[in-house]
C-alpha cells in the first residue's frame, strides 16, 4: 500500500467545513491533525489530533501538506512558518492584501523546494470552467457579453467578525469580489479598462464594476446587504449563437430554436458536453495533492494571475 500524505489544517471555521470533508475523501491523503486556537472548535472530529498551538503542531507531526483555513490577515504568517520547515502549504484566498505577499510565499516555496497554491475554488467549479472552455474554443463563436453576481449578508457579529474590518478582511472586494475577477483574469486575460462603483456603509458593502476587454465587457456585482440576503451567485455569458447561464445552481445553455441544453446533466444526444456534478474544494484538493505528489508545479494557480487580481481589487 502506498504511503498516505499526511495533512494538517489550521483554522478550523467556516472554510474548514468544505475542506475536511473534501480531504477525507481523497485516498491519497490522511487529515491526522487539526489546529484552531478555540479547542471547542474541535471537539466534533476525536479522531483527530487537535492542537491550540500552530508550532506545537509543526514540531510534533511529520506533515507532508498544511492546509490554512485562517482568517485573511494571519495567511502570510501561518504559510511562510510551515514553507520555512519545507512543508507543502495550500492556502484560502486571498493569499493577502499586500500584493508583494504573492512574491515572498512563493520565493519562500522555492527556497524549500516544496509547492505552494491558493485556493482559488472557483477555478475548479466545473460550469464556470465549462465557460473557459466555450471562449477558448469558440464553439457558440465570439463572447459578445457577460455578466456575474456573488450576493449575499453582511457578516455577524462574533466568531466571523474579523470580516468586518476592513484592514483584516479587505471587506466585499477581497472576500466575495475576488472570485469572479480571478475567474475573468483566468478565463480572459487582465482586463483592459476598469470601471467600479461602490457604495460601502458601517453595514454593508456593495461593488458594481464593469471589466472591459477587447470586443466585450463583462459586469460583476457583488455585495454584501444590510438585510438578511440568501446567499447567491451565478453568471450570464452572451455568445455569438448561444447564451450560458448558471442560475439557481443550475447550468443552461440557450440557442436558437427553442434549443436548451443542461450540460451538467447526463442527457443523450445534445452537443454542450457533458460536464460532472462535482465538488470544487474536492477538485482543487486532489489537484494540488496530485501536484505534490508528482513533483509538479500546481500552475493552475500562477503568482502573476494572483498580483494581477490584487492590483485591480486595490484600485476598486
Amino acid at each position: 500500500m502506498k504511503k498516505r500524505l499526511k495533512i494538517g489544517l489550521v483554522g478550523v471555521g467556516g472554510i474548514s467545513n468544505a475542506h475536511i470533508p473534501a480531504w477525507e475523501k481523497l485516498e491519497e491523503a490522511q487529515l491526522t491533525a487539526l489546529c484552531d486556537i478555540r479547542g471547542e472548535s474541535m471537539e466534533r472530529y476525536p479522531d483527530k489530533k487537535c492542537y491550540t498551538d500552530f508550532d506545537e503542531m509543526l514540531d510534533k507531526e511529520n506533515l507532508d501538506i498544511v492546509d490554512i483555513c485562517l482568517p485573511t490577515y494571519l495567511h502570510v504568517e501561518y504559510a511562510l512558518k510551515a514553507l520555512e520547515r519545507g512543508i507543502h502549504v495550500l492556502c484560502e484566498k486571498p493569499i493577502s492584501l499586500n500584493r508583494q505577499d504573492v512574491a515572498r510565499l512563493y520565493e519562500a516555496a522555492q527556497r524549500s523546494h516544496v509547492k505552494f497554491m491558493v485556493a482559488q475554488c472557483v477555478r475548479f467549479w466545473p460550469e464556470y470552467q465549462f465557460v473557459r472552455e466555450l471562449f477558448a474554443s469558440r464553439r457558440y463563436g465570439r463572447l459578445l457579453s457577460g455578466s456575474m453576481e456573488r450576493l449575499g449578508s453582511y457578516p455577524r457579529e462574533g466568531t466571523s467578525s474579523w470580516f468586518r474590518d476592513e484592514k483584516r478582511s479587505g471587506l466585499v472586494p477581497y472576500d466575495l469580489h475576488i472570485h469572479d475577477l480571478d475567474f475573468m483574469v483566468d478565463a480572459f486575460g487582465v482586463p483592459k479598462k476598469t470601471h467600479s462603483f461602490r457604495q460601502k456603509t458601517e453595514n454593508q458593502d456593495h461593488i458594481h464594476v464593469v471589466y472591459e476587454y477587447d470586443g466585450f465587457a463583462i459586469s460583476a456585482d457583488t455585495a454584501w446587504y444590510a438585510a438578511d440576503f440568501a446567499f447567491k451567485c451565478g453568471f450570464r455569458f452572451q455568445f455569438e449563437t448561444a447564451v450560458v447561464e448558471l442560475e439557481n445552481g443550475t447550468l443552461t445553455v440557450y440557442r436558437k430554436n427553442q434549443k436548451k441544453d443542461r450540460p451538467a446533466e447526463k442527457n443523450e444526444g445534445v452537443d454542450s458536453g457533458y460536464i460532472p456534478q462535482s465538488d470544487a474544494y474536492f477538485n482543487e484538493i486532489s489537484y494540488f495533492t496530485q501536484c505534490v505528489l508528482n513533483g509538479t508545479d500546481p500552475d493552475r494557480v500562477r503568482p502573476e494571475q494572483l498580483e494581477a487580481v490584487l492590483d485591480i481589487l486595490a484600485q476598486l
